[in-house]
């Protein structure tokens, strides 16, 4: 181990213990039975931890082979943009929609909860640490208001909504403990739940009777914040107005697709009246949460078994992918196998209820996305490596969305290109599902946080500037056939976490990019299969970090 590898060790176990519930996404052992310190200590003793390791890597001696020179600058970036976040006092007032701190210690508890498989002694010491994490939220976020920063209205509201769902399924983990058998637990658990609960609806009382007041209704962050964002989320620098030019034009190409697909399907209908066939269509819908389940682990047990030694090498521990139902609203997502294997690369997808008929056209290409050759096996990948990759690396992808979700958006075109979508119906299903939407994203994610104007020939609204009402509108035109209610959703997410949105698109246009120059420089003797498991190889990193390693290896 070099002095590097032991640097980057060291920091992983401290990050582990001073942020436990980011401990629990990374897959990261041995800190199930505790949560994250939210209070103005906690968030210090992270920001210290940050300022120490980079202290430490200025000191480190790197040899300037390709492997130790990269594993140095993904550590450094990492950390020099945790500490401009601090420095600008993000954190000390979140409550993002999607990935706050209380969607965190919900998630947190989520991962534990493996039916009749459960540890029920860490579910416990969660539960239990409820009232005391909440209470220490509580005092970061009174003294962000006393310094008169406080989150827009509309992120506490959707705090609010999540406290008051939550304890539901808090209390009713005790219930279920009854049924896989019970035990000595059964008392406590009953009373920590109980506990977690209550804290929860004194914390959505707070929220709403001493920050809600005093949140500002107007939603945009600016230039400033939303650069700082896109650092966090991307790892890059972007010419925003030029980004903004893109991502219409994206969207453009991408819809002209749609229709030219439509017509495969319907000769003569537009988008909306296919996807509305579709929709309906009983060949493309399943019924029941179950039978959902089974839907989408074949499919993604398919993907594995025909992509394995044809266009991937694929390790034995990645050729399971574990899909679930998750027990609370949560969206879908996918979580890397733990660093240990002690929880495989899992899949969670939510239903609207256990009876609930489900449409399938769209899930293929979500699927790939999350599963093979998608999430699954990049972050998979990139945790079984030990060869070329330190610790950090290993364990950081979910610190570098726009590496990931660059990546999935990807896996969604190349199984295209693999031929894959042979049904059109599954073809639309990308389109409509992944690219219009993600350029949607584009779009909207910019223009929201630095309200921008319309540009003219757009046909929508051409000349004002964007509001969150113009927002549900253009999404609900370009979203593919989303509810009202997750229009608004969408809408809420982007205003919450500036730059996160744009991840999906603007990364996948690297891959893309890293792609097209080494096609173009090994010309005839240029290699599909050796091209990504280079590109895996490399491990998480920002998106100029990734470009310039691509140009390095060129």
């Amino acid at each position: 181990m070099t002095s590097l590898d032991a640097l980057a060790d060291r920091h992983v176990d401290e990050m582990a213990a001073l942020d436990p519930c980011l401990a629990a996404m990374m897959g990261i052992a041995g800190q199930d039975d505790r949560l994250t310190d939210y209070s103005p200590d906690g968030e210090a003793a992270r920001t210290d931890l940050a300022r120490r390791t980079l202290a430490e890597l200025d000191k480190t001696p790197v040899d300037d082979t390709g492997g130790a020179r990269i594993a140095a600058a993904v550590l450094r970036d990492r950390l020099e943009t945790e500490i401009a976040l601090a420095d600008a006092g993000v954190r000390d007032q979140l409550l993002d929609t999607t990935d706050g701190p209380v969607q965190r210690l919900r998630q947190a508890v989520e991962l534990l909860d493996q039916g009749p498989a459960t540890r029920w002694e860490p579910v416990l010491a969660r539960l239990s640490a409820f009232p005391a994490v909440l209470a220490g939220l509580t005092t970061t976020l009174t003294a962000a208001r006393q310094r008169g920063r406080v989150a827009p209205l509309r992120q506490v509201q959707r705090n609010i909504e999540v406290c008051r769902i939550a304890p539901a399924y808090l209390t009713g983990l005790a219930d279920r403990y009854a049924q896989y058998g019970g035990g000595p637990l059964a008392e406590p658990l009953t009373a920590a739940a109980r506990a977690a609960a209550a804290a929860l609806h004194d914390f959505a009382h707070y929220l709403e009777t001493e920050i809600a007041p005093h949140a500002p209704a107007h939603d945009a962050l600016g230039r400033d914040a939303y650069a700082l964002g896109v650092r966090d989320y991307l790892g890059t620098t972007l010419d925003l107005e030029e980004t903004y030019a893109w991502g219409w034009a994206e969207l453009a190409r991408v819809e002209a697709e749609m229709a030219e697909e439509a017509a495969r399907i319907l000769p003569g209908a537009r988008v909306a009246e296919v996807i509305a066939a579709l929709d309906a269509d009983p060949a493309h819908r399943v019924t029941s949460a179950e039978a959902f389940r089974r839907h989408i682990q074949d499919l993604a047990d398919r993907a594995i078994d025909d992509l394995d030694g044809t266009h991937f090498t694929i390790p034995e521990p990645l050729r399971t992918v574990d899909c679930r139902i998750p027990p609370v609203d949560s969206g879908i997502y996918y979580l890397a196998p733990a660093e240990d294997l002690s929880r495989p690369g899992t899949v969670w997808w939510t239903v609207p209820a256990p009876d609930a008929d489900m449409i399938t056209w769209t899930v293929p290409a979500t699927m790939y996305h999350e599963g093979v050759p998608g999430h699954h096996l990049q972050l998979g990948a990139t945790t079984l490596n030990t060869t070329t990759l330190n610790r950090f690396q290993r364990t950081s992808s979910e610190l570098h969305p726009g590496h990931c979700e660059g990546w999935g958006l990807y896996a969604e075109r190349l199984m295209d290109e693999l031929g894959y979508y042979r049904n059109p119906a599954h073809r639309l299903g990308m389109l409509a599902g992944g690219q219009q939407l993600r350029a949607a994203r584009v779009v909207l994610d910019i223009g929201l946080h630095l309200e921008l104007p319309i540009p003219a020939g757009t046909g929508f609204h051409e000349g004002e500037r964007w509001n969150a009402d113009l927002g549900r509108e253009f999404l609900t035109r370009h979203g593919g056939a989303m509810t009202p209610a997750e229009v608004a959703f969408e809408i809420d997410r982007y205003l919450g976490r500036p730059g996160q949105a744009i991840a999906y698109k603007l990364g996948e246009r690297i891959w893309l990019e890293a792609r097209e120059a080494a096609r173009h420089r090994d010309g005839a003797a240029f290699d599909l299969r050796a091209f990504h498991q280079h590109a895996l190889d490399l491990g998480p990193m920002g998106l100029d970090r990734l470009r310039a390693e691509f140009t390095h290896s060129a």
